[in-house]
């Protein structure tokens, strides 16, 4: 099995078999806050320039219940990077024989991810009152992406049988969780329109500068095709707003703004019950994944971050109660 302080070695190697033995590898750093990825950031050295590049792999992590595997997941951030959306350049995919699993690496952009400093730093200020709008466009283009050639097409009944089946899984009975499910089988949305979806677009997953607002677009892992108005509902899910539950759409804006900046850019009418119905639905996904974190973490794998998030399990269970009891969370 992969360790870690065998990395920077199989890094080096990698790098040699796919650009060349001109280039090296220096100062390999792993980066924490990943769930369901381990990433590490490094210096990609040539004999007259270097730069700072990412590698993204799933070796060290265990098996996660969704998600595209990383070589679909590349070939999508790359299609998005051509299409002038702002995302990482994948600069290689990795292979067998470079004995790091599943991966890729890119090129590393720069801003801040981490949300409670987006959300209260002085130093965002003035570009968070932007951020909604900015998001709606950003979607807007991500939809308008030619979907990558065999990446799964999921429907709701796809998805909520999927939601089901993991849930279950855990042999535990949540009333919250219950209510929700029966909730979403008997106001399943129809069928409509189908774009390709980031699956995971939200507040901590956009890499944000004080001069530019939203400077990049991070972990494709969930992206699939199928409703558009599911990645404007996962952004307004409660636990993307960190603290500022009064602000929907990642605790820096509104549904209007959103709303608003989406239509303007991609043409297509946004309707909210649709959203709506895709927020309910993000939100019991995200008690299913804290609920897989926790199981996970107690009996495969110990991880911080897993427990972490394991914990959160009860915070979806009070939102999924607002939310079908009508209040907005």
């Amino acid at each position: 099995m992969l360790i870690e302080s065998d990395v920077p070695g199989l890094l080096a190697i990698a790098v040699g078999r796919h650009l060349g033995a001109h280039m090296n590898v220096e100062n390999v750093v792993p980066l924490t806050g990943g769930a369901a990825s381990t990433t590490f950031r490094f210096d990609l050295a040539g004999a007259d320039s270097s730069q700072q590049c990412i590698l993204r792999c799933a070796e060290l992590k265990s098996g996660f219940w969704v998600g595209v595997d990383k070589t679909t997941e590349a070939e999508v951030q790359q299609a998005c990077f051509d299409a002038g959306i702002p995302v990482a350049e994948v600069i290689f995919v990795l292979n067998a024989d470079d004995g790091l699993g599943q991966g890729y690496v890119m090129t590393c952009l720069r801003g801040e991810t981490i949300p409670q400093k987006i959300l209260r730093k002085e130093i965002y200020r003035d570009v968070r009152g932007r951020l909604a709008a900015q998001c709606g466009k950003l979607l807007a283009a991500i939809h308008a992406v030619e979907p990558v050639h065999g990446l799964a097409r999921l429907s709701v009944a796809d998805q909520l049988g999927a939601l089901e089946q993991e849930y279950r899984r855990h042999d535990r009975s949540i009333p919250a969780f219950e209510l929700a499910l029966r909730w979403l089988y008997l106001n399943k949305v129809e069928r409509g329109e189908c774009s390709l979806v980031h699956g995971d677009f939200r507040n901590g997953n956009l890499l944000v500068t004080p001069e530019d607002g939203v400077h990049g677009v991070l972990d494709w892992e969930l992206c699939h095709v199928g409703d558009p108005m599911e990645d404007l509902g996962w952004l307004c899910v409660n636990s993307w707003r960190f603290g500022n539950p009064e602000l929907p759409v990642g605790g820096f804006g509104d549904r209007a703004s959103l709303f608003a900046a989406y239509e303007a850019a991609s043409g297509r009418a946004v309707d909210p019950a649709r959203v709506r119905y895709w927020e309910l639905f993000g939100t019991l996904k995200w008690g299913v994944i804290c609920l897989y974190m926790s199981a996970d973490n107690a009996g495969q794998q110990l991880s911080l971050e897993h427990a972490a998030v394991g914990r959160r399990v009860s915070e979806c269970e009070a939102d999924l109660l607002a939310m079908l009891a009508g209040r907005d969370t």
